[in-house]
């Protein structure tokens, strides 16, 4: 029997093992303090979002939905998609404490509209929700970097793409989809460790380029993305889940690092993701936008270019 495929990113960085996650939960390694020990620790605001308002696409443009953490509406050309979605309670194979959601989803699966595909940059549980798949239908077009497909088949689902780093294709009339690189890693359980890849998403169509940046730490591939398909109208980057850096470090970005993608990737403007959902690591569950907000005022960039908003909030993407 062949050994399934494993993937890596294509440049050094430092790496983590299984035993270096069990010290660190366990609390036998030495516990990092947050670099603003009087951040609040508390969610992310939450603002409704109105079924009414996301029943159809915008007819000039893009808008752009955040339903918490890596989660995004994105409608614009006449369609209707979602990014790594997840509404479980759980990001986690049981019901965990730890893994429990802090803030609640903007509206109900029910006021979802028709999604025409779902895009999801890797299969970590806070970015692919199966039990929410399953209620979308299993002949939704699922969208995924390479590796998952055979597995995704196996849980039912009819209509799997696979797309490798830089392969694009038309995702509908006059609309382009490119998986772009990210630095990160992949496991459902402790057996099948990276052997599905990891990606971001870049959408082109209606005039508009829309990028999520996926699951990362910073990388040298935020650069190449600027230079090939930049200036980007509007970008959706991490900035939580990075504490402690000594195990961090090589898969999430912290607020600094992700200005730095902001610039690299050539964004005009983006919204901040992956915080405040879920308490994966240790930083207070508040101190991302306050340091996102002082790493702006560091590169003499306007607050409005980066912004951090509320689960429910809504922005739109009008062509230049």
């Amino acid at each position: 029997m062949l050994k399934p495929r494993t993937f890596q990113n294509p440049w050094p960085h430092e790496t983590h093992g299984f035993l270096d996650i069990l010290r660190w939960k366990l609390g036998i390694t030495p516990q990092e303090k947050p670099l603003l020990p009087d951040a609040p620790d508390s969610p992310a605001e939450w603002s409704a979002l109105d079924g009414g308002l996301i029943a159809q696409p915008p007819r000039l443009g893009w808008r752009v939905a955040w339903l918490g953490h890596a989660s995004f509406l994105l409608q614009g050309a006449g369609l209707s998609l979602l990014v790594d979605p997840v509404f479980s309670d759980y990001c986690a194979p049981l019901p965990l404490h730890f893994s429990r959601r802090r803030v609640a989803a903007p509206c109900r699966i029910e006021d979802m509209p028709h999604i025409d595909a779902v895009l999801l940059t890797h299969s970590h549980y806070d970015h692919l929700d199966l039990p929410f798949l399953h209620l979308l239908g299993n002949q939704v077009p699922l969208w995924v970097a390479e590796g998952h497909a055979r597995w995704l088949v196996r849980k039912g689902f009819t209509h799997v793409h696979e797309v490798s780093w830089m392969e694009s294709h038309e995702l509908a009339d006059c609309v382009r989809l490119t998986a772009t690189p990210a630095q990160h890693f992949t496991a459902r359980t402790p057996w099948d460790r990276n052997h599905g890849h990891w990606c971001g998403w870049l959408i082109e169509g209606g005039g508009c380029s829309l990028w999520h940046a996926g699951d990362s730490a910073y990388c040298p591939a935020f650069r190449e993305i600027g230079e090939r398909f930049g200036p980007l109208d509007f970008g959706m980057i991490p900035i939580g889940a990075y504490q402690p850096r000594s195990i961090m470090r090589s898969v999430h970005m912290n607020p600094e690092e992700a200005v730095q993608a902001f610039i690299d990737s050539r964004c005009r403007r983006a919204v901040a993701m992956h915080w405040g959902t879920f308490r994966l690591t240790d930083e207070p569950m508040g101190e991302p936008p306050l340091r996102l907000r002082a790493a702006l005022e560091n590169h003499h960039l306007p607050p409005d270019a980066f912004v951090v908003g509320r689960v429910g909030d809504c922005w739109d993407v009008v062509p230049e």
